[in-house]
């Protein structure tokens, strides 16, 4: 499970999203780097529609169904941080991280990213990220390991 995360995979944006726009954005990423099909995004919509992302902190993990499984085609991550936050139904979020886990592997990345997200020090590191890089940097170690 090594390397979900690319450094092509992490954006920052100054302004904010709708959860739609922000959701569509994890899955296009996930998508550019072959993690997923474009059935994907349907499918985070499915799974926002019975039961939140939203994890609290800041955090929302958009990701597919147990039923939409086909999607996945490689293990892989995404991370989107608005600055200018998004409105996750009544709730603030900052970073929306998509996940696409092959078999049982989502267990073990949403895990890392649970407890990196579980600390504030780790989420103030990752809101003062200036650049993509530098985000990436300080996800890596905890969600590529």
């Amino acid at each position: 499970m090594s390397d979900v995360l690319r450094i092509e995979s992490v954006r920052i944006h100054p302004g904010s999203a709708t959860r739609e726009e922000a959701m569509k954005e994890a899955a296009d990423l996930l998508q550019a780097t072959g993690s997923v099909t474009d059935e994907y995004f349907a499918a985070m919509q499915q799974r926002e529609e019975t039961v939140s992302t939203y994890m609290g902190n800041e955090l929302a993990i958009p990701h597919g169904t147990n039923e939409t499984k086909q999607a996945i085609l490689a293990s892989g991550l995404s991370v989107v941080r608005y600055d200018g936050g998004v409105d996750w139904g009544g709730e603030p979020v900052t970073f929306v991280v998509g996940i696409a886990g092959k078999g049982d592997e989502h267990l073990e990345i949403l895990s890392q990213i649970a407890i990196l997200f579980s600390e504030e020090d780790d989420v103030a590191r990752l809101k003062a990220a200036s650049t993509p890089e530098e985000l990436f940097e300080a996800l890596s170690g905890s969600v590529n390991a």
